[in-house]
Order: C-alpha cells, then sequence, then structure tokens
C-alpha cells in the first residue's frame, strides 16, 4: 500500500495564522429540560484567545486600505491578548510591533508578546484596574512621534468584523440557531461582532454581556478589579465597537465569582480557561435554569487560563486580594449536581411508565 494516495496535505499548514478558527466546542451541562450549555473554545487558537482572530482582520484591512506599508510600524495599548494576537501577525508580515502595556496584565502574556519580538512600553496606574487611559494616551504619543499605525481597537469596526468566521462555526458546529450567547464585552469586537454576524446570518440569538464589577460599560460605579481582559475603568470613554443594540442584557460580576466559576471548571473538566470567561460562565450556570427547555446557550470562552497561572489559579495570590472563597467553588459545583439530578429525575418517570407498561 502506498501510503501517500490515503494522506490529505491540505491539513499541513505553513503559517501560525492559518491555525485560526476552527476551535472546538464543549458541552459542559445539560438539563433535564434538554437545554445545554456549550463552550466555545477560543483558547485553542494560536497565542490562546479570540483576539488573534480580530487581530488579523485589522491589519488586513490596513494593508488594503493603504494605512500599513511594507515594513512598517504597528502600535497598539493592550491588556495583553490582543497584543499576542498583533504580534504574531506583524512577525508573519514583516512589521515592527510596540504593545503599550500596564502591570494588571497577566505576566505571561507580557512575556508571549516579547517571546514574538514585540517591543513592550509600560505606563504606570493607580492600582485600581487596568492604565487603560494612560496606554491610550502613551500610544497617541508614539503615533504623533513615529507615524506608526495604531489600529486601536476599541474604534476600528475591523475588530467585529474579525468574528464573522466565528459565527459562522456556531451554526455549522451546533447544527442550528443559537438561542443564547453569553461573553465578555470588553472593547467590544468578540461579542458585538459575533452577535452582529449571527443575526446577518438569521439567527434570533439573545445576547448576554458580561463585565467585572467596578467596570463602567453598563453604567455602574467605577471601581478596583482584577479580571484582566475585559472592563473598562473610570475615566475611560468607551469606544463604537460596543455596540449596546447588540447587547440584550448587560451583568457584572464580581472577581470572586469569576475565579471561583474558572478554578471549578478546571477540577471539573481539566481545562484552563480565562477569569473573563469564569464570569460568563457564573452567569450562564445559573441562567440555564431560567431558559426555555431545549435551548442552546454558549459561552464564549476568550481565552486560556495557563496565562493565570499565577493568579487565578493560585491561592496564595487569591488570600493576598480577599479572592479566595471556598463556598462559592461549591456553590458553583451544586449547580453542575443540580443539573445531573434534573436529568436523572427527568428520565425517571419515564422509566417507571415502561416498566408498568
Amino acid at each position: 500500500m502506498n501510503i501517500l494516495n490515503h494522506t490529505s496535505f491540505d491539513c499541513i499548514k505553513t503559517k501560525a495564522s492559518e491555525l485560526i478558527g476552527d476551535t472546538p466546542m464543549l458541552e459542559l451541562a445539560r438539563t433535564g429540560t434538554g437545554s445545554r450549555l456549550l463552550l466555545k473554545l477560543e483558547q485553542f487558537n494560536p497565542t490562546g484567545s479570540c483576539k488573534v482572530r480580530m487581530a488579523r482582520e485589522m491589519i488586513m484591512a490596513a494593508e488594503r486600505e493603504g494605512k500599513l506599508k511594507p515594513g512598517g510600524h504597528i502600535v497598539e495599548p493592550t491588556s495583553g491578548n490582543t497584543g499576542t494576537g498583533l504580534a504574531l501577525v506583524a512577525l508573519e508580515r514583516g512589521y515592527t510591533f510596540t504593545a503599550v502595556v500596564d502591570h494588571h496584565a497577566s505576566r505571561d502574556k507580557l512575556r508571549a508578546m516579547k517571546a514574538m519580538g514585540a517591543n513592550l512600553i509600560f505606563v504606570e496606574g493607580n492600582g485600581n484596574g487596568p492604565s487603560t487611559v494612560q496606554r491610550r494616551r502613551m500610544a497617541e504619543e508614539i503615533v504623533a512621534e513615529t507615524g506608526a499605525f495604531w489600529p486601536d481597537q476599541h474604534h476600528n469596526p475591523n475588530n467585529n468584523r474579525g468574528y464573522t468566521g466565528l459565527a459562522e462555526e456556531l451554526l455549522r458546529d451546533t447544527g442550528t440557531d443559537i438561542d443564547y450567547l453569553v461573553g465578555a464585552v470588553g472593547t467590544g469586537g468578540t461579542l458585538c461582532g459575533t452577535v452582529k454576524a449571527l443575526r446577518t446570518m438569521g439567527s434570533r440569538v439573545t445576547s448576554i454581556g458580561v463585565e467585572p464589577t467596578g467596570s463602567i460599560i453598563f453604567g455602574g460605579p467605577a471601581g478596583k478589579y482584577w479580571q484582566t481582559g475585559a472592563g473598562a475603568p473610570g475615566g475611560f470613554t468607551v469606544g463604537p465597537n460596543v455596540d449596546h443594540t447588540l447587547i440584550d442584557e448587560g451583568l457584572t460580576v464580581d472577581d470572586v465569582d469569576a475565579f471561583s466559576a474558572a478554578r471549578v471548571i478546571a477540577r471539573r473538566t481539566g481545562l484552563l480557561i480565562g477569569g473573563t470567561a469564569g464570569a460568563a460562565i457564573h452567569v450562564a450556570m445559573k441562567r440555564m435554569a431560567l431558559i426555555e427547555p431545549n435551548s442552546t446557550m454558549v459561552v464564549l470562552v476568550c481565552d486560556a487560563g495557563e496565562k493565570y497561572l499565577d493568579s487565578v489559579y493560585d491561592d496564595d495570590w487569591l488570600k493576598e486580594r480577599n479572592l479566595l472563597d471556598e463556598a462559592k467553588h461549591m456553590g458553583v459545583d451544586s449547580l453542575f449536581d443540580a443539573y445531573r439530578e434534573s436529568i436523572r429525575l427527568s428520565v425517571a418517570p419515564s422509566l417507571t411508565a415502561g416498566a408498568m407498561a
């Protein structure tokens, strides 16, 4: 037998960016009423985040529009995931990339950007959350001095357009409409971009946006939070990519609930997820008891938990910040047990009827 006749070479890629997309889905929970909770595992993208989708789209759009020339310089203020995505696209396409960052970001995200050749410029914050305003101010200064291209993920419409493929994958892989989509808001691109694309394709999806308690995106008071990759601190002007007409419900989740959910998922599935995904799963697990029978709910898991081993998954780090609460862990566990019991109870009557017939 000639093995070459039985081998497909189409699956062999020549660039890491060609691996973007087609991320897997996992059924996390199911109820006795036939509803299911699915996770869209975006950490299986290159760089371990969904943000690489929009990083590629923003750069390729800039090339098409003549805003970025060969050998050019890209600058972006980032908490890390957009930065790692831009670092990947920049190195593949021959650009220099400068990331404006702060110490609120995950250290592993910073290390990853540096490993891919990015230049990191740090700004100092007030200790109450990400230094979003200061990062943007520094980016403006760099652009003024160097003429670098600033994608500006908060205002660039190609951020949102970068998630059309994600929407297509959701409908293709579930084989049905998505009844509820839950995800972090942040810059708006991931959730709003996916929802817009889904609705363009005919979906009647209900969207639930989730933000850290202390984020001002839904109009609440500003406060300190430790979730990274989402949220908008006090004094920050939320960009137009956060389209409230595409967010049917907006909820905030505190750090303890978000991190407890992420840690329970690790213990039950072996998958490590980021803190903002933990917040979204916290909302979804509670909402599962209230939704219509036979509904499909999807949580967008935006990034990998391996980036947070020294924070979300570190007991000492959590204790130092009063963020470790075993009772909260038990509460998440009890929801899983309750849904499993609801399935048993839904099956039991039919088994009893069958035995009596």
